[in-house]
């Protein structure tokens, strides 16, 4: 593996090394090339807005950001991105990985499908879900020089394939739990891959709910107008 890309320095630690063939036994070359290519642009972003960051732990919150997805780490219940967070959690906790820098890299994990909220977190939170959108979604692209990205992708290609690849592997690691996906943007991998998913709808949920706010509002209206003595 190349070990400066970019201008990129890759992680290699023990630690680091130890995550990259984890990622590599249990991953397919698809999402291996697209991690770490997560790590690069985050990078790149984080070195272009001159960001604090440590490397390491953006490294592994960019590796383990899709591990959610494998049989291997998916709960029958939980979002993936919180399958992938707890799972990054258990191997930086191996390693004695300080608590506070645990829950960076959970949150990075967590919230890397929440769009609005991780660039307003601690750096490697914001950087994840950086390099995430611009590989995946093409968010920043004209940010990189053409050199960058040329490097980026020659180093761990996307193949001519990757966007309809990458909606497959979403698809795969959360078909078997649609509810997870209720409030993030995996609802819409689903309505298009699984003809029978039904989408849930935050406003009929409400107006579903088991609340009798007739009754309720009855009920306090009638307490306000209750006199004493």
């Amino acid at each position: 593996m190349h070990t400066m890309i970019a201008g990129i320095k890759i992680p290699d630690s023990k630690m680091a090394r130890e995550a990259t063939q984890l990622v590599r036994d249990i991953e397919s070359d698809l999402l291996f090339h697209h991690s770490t290519r997560v790590f690069l642009f985050g990078a790149l972003t984080g070195e272009r807005k001159q960001l604090k960051y440590n490397p390491e732990l953006l490294y592994v919150g960019a590796m383990f950001h899709d591990m959610g997805l494998m049989d291997a780490y998916s709960s029958k219940h939980a979002r993936f991105e919180v399958d992938g967070a707890n799972a990054a959690r258990d191997f930086l906790a191996g390693y004695g990985v300080a608590e506070h820098d645990i829950e960076q890299v959970w949150d990075a994990i967590a919230l890397h499908t929440t769009p609005g909220i991780p660039q307003y977190k601690k750096s490697v939170v914001a950087l994840v879900t950086a390099g995430v959108e611009m590989d995946v979604l093409g968010i920043a692209y004209d940010d990189f020089t053409e050199d960058q990205r040329n490097q980026v992708v020659q180093a761990h290609p996307r193949g001519s394939k990757f966007k309809e690849g990458i909606i497959d592997a979403f698809a795969k690691g959360t078909i078997h739990k649609p509810e997870t996906t209720f409030g993030n943007v995996k609802a819409d991998v689903l309505a298009l891959k699984d003809p029978s998913y039904k989408r849930l709808n935050f406003c009929s949920l409400i107006l579903g709910s088991s609340w009798n706010d007739d009754n309720h509002n009855g009920a306090r209206c009638g307490d306000r107008g209750h006199k004493h003595g």
